[in-house]
C-alpha cells in the first residue's frame, strides 16, 4: 500500500471508484498488525484504490472526518465516506467488508 499525500487523498476519494484509505501513526503497534491484514486482503480486491496516511500530517481532515483513533480504515466513493472502521478483527472480517463494495 502506498503512502498518499493529502492532495492524492483528495483526488482519489473524489473519483467514481472504491477508495480504501488506511490512517495510522508510525509508532502504533496495532497499526502495524492492521496494515498486515490489509496487505493480505487488498490482493483479493485489485480494482479498489488503496492508500495510507499518517494522521499526524492531516490534522484538519482527521478533525473534519472525526477520526477518533488509529488504526482507522475508511471506504470512500465520490467523496463520500461509506465506512469507518477502527476494529479490524481479522482478514476474514475485512474480506467480508470489502465484498460489499466489490460489485458496486
Amino acid at each position: 500500500m502506498k503512502d498518499w499525500t493529502k492532495d492524492q487523498l483528495i483526488d482519489e476519494i473524489e473519483k467514481d471508484q472504491v477508495a480504501v484509505v488506511y490512517f495510522y501513526t508510525p509508532m502504533c503497534g496495532t497499526c502495524q498488525v492492521a496494515k498486515r491484514m490489509l496487505d493480505v486482503t487488498k490482493e483479493l480486491f485489485p480494482t479498489f484504490q488503496y492508500g495510507m496516511l499518517d494522521v499526524n500530517y492531516i490534522r484538519e481532515l482527521a478533525i473534519q472526518w472525526e477520526i477518533e483513533s488509529v488504526p482507522c480504515l475508511m471506504i470512500f466513493r465520490n467523496g463520500t465516506i461509506h465506512e469507518k472502521l477502527y476494529a479490524f478483527h481479522s482478514v476474514e472480517h475485512l474480506f467480508m467488508l470489502f465484498q460489499k463494495y466489490k460489485n458496486e
